[in-house]
């Protein structure tokens, strides 16, 4: 590992390069934004600005992961939402196995981060992924990584680049379980089955477990979505068993992996199964970690209701973006100095849920009837009904928005403020994509 480096990930120089920092602030480190006293309410951080609760952030991690300990299995949350190295080490600090990414690139950072064990939940075959994968591994004995192969084609790449550099590590690969109509993955039993016996002959590989992702399919409806989680699981099950009779995995366990964010607690308990080498389960779910105000808070409020918890004692919202009012042009619309660079809007627009007016440092809850209809790269378009025409909002008056999938605000900045219950600044998290 990288000393230098891993300093610079996990405690960044922030400056006002970086949207969100104050223009006269001189740099800093994460680790001292802390001592700034700076309070977002106060006016002390430009807006717009994305930031995260740390209340809610620590209730979060904390609940997600005595969930996997009550179900008997192990976490390796998925790093892609944050690509956050403060926050990849706050959930291996808290118990996480390891911590799953989309590509070779962001497995570099949080290697550089200090992550020794990994899940990449993609197809990797390229040389240049292959040829950076193998680095990491030569240079780490302890670094243990896993990646999806679902295909004769994909191996055979991976064959071609192995033949080619002497020396190199087998791959550590889970087999891929997909579905019609769906991503990447086998669809069936038997190709499954085929592609087994290829990887257990495959030098350039060591089989190590089966994946699955069922979230594309969650409709936020048990009488649909359990069904469909367990005849997907019931696949995974059905070819671990097979693969585990036939003496075709390696290694000294057997990695089952599955969840994304939204019917987790649905594949959670098939993930836990008995089998002649032992079987480690592990979740992959990511948004967890900020939650959010619309889509995730929907899918889990049925998730809180399977799993005897009140929607309190579940998942709470944690990042937030706060944005000004610059213009009121005409009655029922205000626009907000926010917009597609700055918030997601890919599942569902931002929800407008608070309001503090300049000077104000206690935030207030907004009218029901306000929302946001529409953005812009840099506005957002607030609408509300005629008869709350004489609550609206005034020019300068800040809002607070809620998002709809964590993921596409976290890649709209690359730090964020971690804030207290009053909007006093007691941390700072950086992103890496």
């Amino acid at each position: 590992m990288n000393p230098p480096l891993f300093s610079s990930l996990l405690d960044p120089l922030l400056d006002q390069r970086l949207k969100g920092w104050p223009s006269a602030a001189a740099p800093r480190r994460a680790s001292e934004v802390a001592q700034t006293g700076w309070n977002v309410l106060a006016g002390d951080l430009p807006l717009p600005l994305a930031l995260v609760k740390r209340e809610a952030l620590d209730h979060n991690v904390a609940w997600m992961q005595r969930q996997v300990r009550n179900w008997g299995i192990d976490l390796a949350p998925h790093g892609k939402t944050t690509m956050s190295p403060q926050l990849f080490q706050r959930q291996l600090q808290a118990g996480a196995w390891g911590i799953s990414f989309a590509t070779v690139h962001q497995l570099a950072t949080g290697v550089a981060a200090g992550v020794q064990r990994a899940i990449i939940a993609n197809q990797v075959f390229g040389d240049d992924d292959l040829a950076a994968l193998q680095a990491m591994l030569q240079a780490d004995a302890a670094l243990r990584v896993a990646f999806l192969v679902d295909s004769a084609a994909q191996l055979g790449l991976i064959e071609q680049w192995f033949a080619a550099h002497a020396g190199s590590r087998p791959f550590e690969v889970l087999v891929e379980i997909g579905v019609p109509g769906g991503r990447t993955g086998c669809r069936t039993h038997d190709e499954a089955v085929a592609l087994c016996t290829r990887l257990h002959a495959s030098a350039a590989v060591r089989l190590v477990g089966i994946e699955c992702y069922e979230g594309l399919g969650a409709q936020g409806r048990t009488e649909a979505d359990l069904p469909y989680a367990q005849a997907l699981m019931d696949r995974v099950q059905a070819i671990a068993r097979q693969a585990d009779e036939a003496g075709w995995f390696e290694g000294d366990e057997v990695l089952l992996t599955a969840g994304g964010s939204a019917i987790f607690d649905l594949v959670a308990p098939a993930l836990r199964m008995a089998l002649r080498k032992p079987v480690r389960g592990l979740l992959r779910s990511g948004c967890y970690i900020t939650h959010d105000h619309g889509f995730y808070k929907r899918m889990v409020r049925v998730v809180n209701q399977r799993c005897g918890c009140s929607d309190a004692e579940g998942l709470r919202p944690a990042m937030e973006v706060w944005a000004a009012v610059q213009s009121r042009p005409e009655p029922g619309l205000a626009i907000l100095a926010v917009g597609k660079r700055d918030i997601s809007f890919d599942l569902d627009l931002p929800v407008p849920f608070a309001r503090a007016a300049r000077g104000q440092l206690q935030p207030q809850a907004v009218p029901a009837s306000w929302q946001v209809t529409g953005l812009n790269d840099q506005h957002a378009y607030l609408r509300w009904q005629p008869e709350d025409e004489a609550t609206a909002p005034a020019v300068g008056e800040r809002i607070g928005l809620g998002i709809s999938h964590p993921c596409t605000t976290f890649d709209k900045w690359h730090w964020m403020p971690v804030v207290d219950h009053d909007y006093r600044v007691s941390g700072a998290i950086s992103m890496h994509f």
